[in-house]
Parts: C-alpha cells; sequence; structure tokens
C-alpha cells in the first residue's frame, strides 16, 4: 500500500483526546453541579442575595484549586506507576531480551496469531521499538499517551472555573423571589449543552450523554436545595 492510500484510508479515531477531555468534563461537570447546587441550597434557607452570590465565589475559588490538586495527585501517581513499569521492563529487555521476545509473541499466539507468525511480529516489533511493543502489548501503556498532571490539573481547574461561573452567573442577574428556580432550570440547560459537547467531541451517544448529566445534577441539586430548605425552616 502506497503512502498516498494510507493517507486516504486514515481514520480520524479520539483516543489521543482521552486526557484532556476527561479532566475538561469532569471539571466543568462538578464545577456547575457543585456550585449550583451549593448556591441553591443557601438560597433554600433564605439568604440574601449577596450571601448566595458570596459563598458562591467561595466555592468556585476552593472547587477549582480542589480539582486541580486532586487531578495533579490522582495522574501523578498514575505517571508515577506508569514510569515504574516501563523502568522494570526496559532492565528485562536488557537482561534477558530471548526471554522477552518469547513472552511476546506467546502474548500475540494468545490473541490468535499462529506460533510461526507470533514469533516474527514479535521478532521484528523489538527489532524496532522493544520497549514501545512491550510497554503496549504487556503492560497496557501507550508511552504516548502517558499521564500528564500538569495538564489534567490545569484543565480541570480552568473547565470548572468555567462551569462554575455559569450559576454564578445567574444568581448575580435573577430576580431574588425566584433565584431557585432560575439556578435549577438554567444549571440543568448548562448541563444537556456539556454532555452534548462532549458527546460530540469524544464521539459518544449525543442523548445518552444528556441525559446521564442532567440527570444526576438535577438530583444533586434538588437534594441540595431540600437540606437547605429543612435547615432554613428549623433556624
Amino acid at each position: 500500500m502506497s503512502l498516498r492510500q494510507l493517507r486516504r484510508h486514515s481514520e480520524q479515531h479520539r483516543t489521543d483526546r482521552i486526557g484532556w477531555l476527561r479532566a475538561a468534563v469532569l471539571g466543568a461537570n462538578d464545577g456547575i453541579v457543585s456550585t449550583a447546587s451549593l448556591v441553591a441550597g443557601v438560597a433554600a434557607a433564605h439568604a440574601s442575595q449577596n450571601s448566595v452570590l458570596l459563598t458562591g465565589i467561595a466555592g468556585l475559588v476552593a472547587g477549582a484549586m480542589s480539582m486541580a490538586a486532586g487531578e495533579y495527585v490522582s495522574v501523578h501517581s498514575q505517571a508515577d506507576t506508569e514510569a515504574a513499569d516501563l523502568k522494570r521492563e526496559r532492565a528485562e529487555l536488557q537482561s534477558d531480551p530471548a526471554a522477552e521476545q518469547r513472552e511476546l509473541a506467546g502474548i500475540y499466539a494468545m490473541r490468535g496469531l499462529a506460533p510461526e507468525l507470533a514469533q516474527q511480529v514479535a521478532r521484528q516489533l523489538m527489532q524496532h521499538d522493544a520497549l514501545s511493543a512491550h510497554a503496549l502489548d504487556e503492560l497496557g501503556i501507550n508511552v504516548h499517551l502517558t499521564a500528564r498532571p500538569i495538564q489534567a490539573a490545569w484543565t480541570s481547574a480552568l473547565s470548572f472555573s468555567v462551569g462554575a461561573a455559569l450559576p454564578m452567573g445567574v444568581v448575580a442577574l435573577a430576580p431574588a423571589g425566584s433565584m431557585i428556580l432560575w439556578i435549577a432550570g438554567t444549571s440543568l440547560g448548562f448541563l444537556a449543552l456539556l454532555g452534548v459537547i462532549a458527546a460530540r467531541v469524544g464521539g459518544a451517544n449525543v442523548w445518552a450523554s444528556a441525559w446521564r448529566v442532567t440527570f444526576w445534577g438535577a438530583l444533586a441539586i434538588g437534594v441540595t436545595a431540600g437540606v437547605g430548605s429543612l435547615f432554613g425552616a428549623v433556624a
């Protein structure tokens, strides 16, 4: 197959977007749900509009920092584990390459290749890039898609802030008497839109994605508003 044919047949996959897409969707979803739930709960407790707005700002800042720290620690732990596995595999390749080739051939044979063909494939792949072949087929690590802690942290913090700013804008503009209805209605709309965007970018089912985030968002806002209303009545 010629280079021109390969280019013509190239397929548009989306696995290279998984890292930042996950962090962005998680951050924006968390920003909308947690902030909308927080301000709805405070509003249901009959707090003033200024108090609700101040609470939301505090929640935005705290949530963004929490998302950044959580993503950094989580993804850094993943990156450390991947690095340790690759270091161990690199040492094994240097100490006993023949055994590593047999191991790789065994993996391909288990996937359905004839033993002779499995040996040939393993030999050629190890001659080309032994570590990448073992990382992908033995460890399940794609060396080109390794975890990036800093990217995940910044993406989560920024997307959380953007998501949280949406219900905050509603709090600032909505009439005090119907603030909870405005917060709930617009936030569910924002969540549905987020689900659609995430599905479009990731190539998933649009309706399923929109329904999923909207349902859990409605549940969170409803429960928090109910708690706020209960404690507001008790106070």
